[in-house]
């Protein structure tokens, strides 16, 4: 990842929560990700490389370059890929607005939950796109909390989320970015942008989504920030405890739970 503001911390749980997070939405979000044999991806901004294992096991004849700002989160995604057994991934400390790559290295570039995390997300596009050759793609998928929805209804469960919202626009991110997704492409000079909206429907005919993702991954998420959002006034520990528990309550037989993550994809002109 680049220089920014990671809202959710670098603690083990949260290493733990992106590890449920990417294999819970693996066929939502990377069913249609495949690179051939021999080509050159650069994964920017792999973390503690829950995308990278999926990335890597989806293309195995690829030669995948996975780069993060963070040395602690490499040296767990590092760990974490050769756990798997997979050996087609090289990891590299670096910024994604000044990467040490040469002009049209990559025939891909892979950008995961990372947008949201900068101030100034057009920019990375912007100097990740000449590091793609002539025909190459980029690919990039992002969330929108504003895009959450569920029942029970609860006033509290929507500001507990604004509190998320608002910390990271503090933060100098951007929890909204995945409906921004085709104007920052086409602004950074991608072609034939596409954008796919991918919902997550939760229900209780699909127990392992209430737990993988309603459960471990967005509620565990918002409640991730209740010291910082307790800190700076947001909602009253109360309000704050009801929202965070109203979103568990969505878990219960009766609950369902709706977020809409966004996948796009651009090309660099030949």
């Amino acid at each position: 990842m680049a220089k920014g503001g990671y809202v959710h911390g670098y603690s083990e749980r949260e290493a733990e929560r992106l590890g449920d997070q990417a294999r819970t939405l693996t066929s939502l979000l990377h069913h249609d990700t495949r690179y051939p044999p021999g080509s050159r991806v650069l994964e920017a901004g792999c973390g503690t490389g829950a995308q990278t294992v999926i990335l890597a096991k989806n293309s195995p004849g690829a030669a995948i370059t996975s780069i993060d700002i963070s040395l602690e989160s490499l040296v767990r995604a590092e760990e974490r890929v050769r756990s798997e057994g997979i050996a087609n991934v090289t990891f590299r400390a670096g910024n994604l607005f000044s990467l040490p790559f040469a002009p049209q290295t990559f025939d891909h570039v892979f950008v995961c939950f990372v947008l949201e995390h900068l101030p100034d997300p057009g920019c990375a596009l912007a100097s990740l796109r000449p590091l793609i050759r002539p025909g190459g793609t980029v690919t990039v998928i992002e969330g929108d909390h504003g895009s959450a929805y569920f029942h029970p209804e609860s006033t509290a469960a929507h500001r507990a989320i604004q509190c998320l919202v608002d910390l990271q626009k503090e933060a100098g991110g951007n929890a909204l970015v995945g409906r921004e997704l085709y104007p920052l492409l086409a602004s950074a000079g991608f072609c034939d942008v596409q954008v796919s909206p991918r919902m997550v429907y939760v229900d209780a005919s699909r127990p392992a989504l209430v737990e993988g993702f309603t459960r471990q991954t967005f509620t565990a998420m918002v409640e991730g920030i209740r010291d910082a959002a307790l800190e700076k006034g947001m909602m009253t520990q109360k309000d704050l405890e009801r929202g965070i528990a109203d979103l568990y309550r969505t878990c219960e037989p009766d609950g369902v739970f709706c977020y809409t993550f966004f996948k796009a994809t651009g090309t660099v002109r030949e």
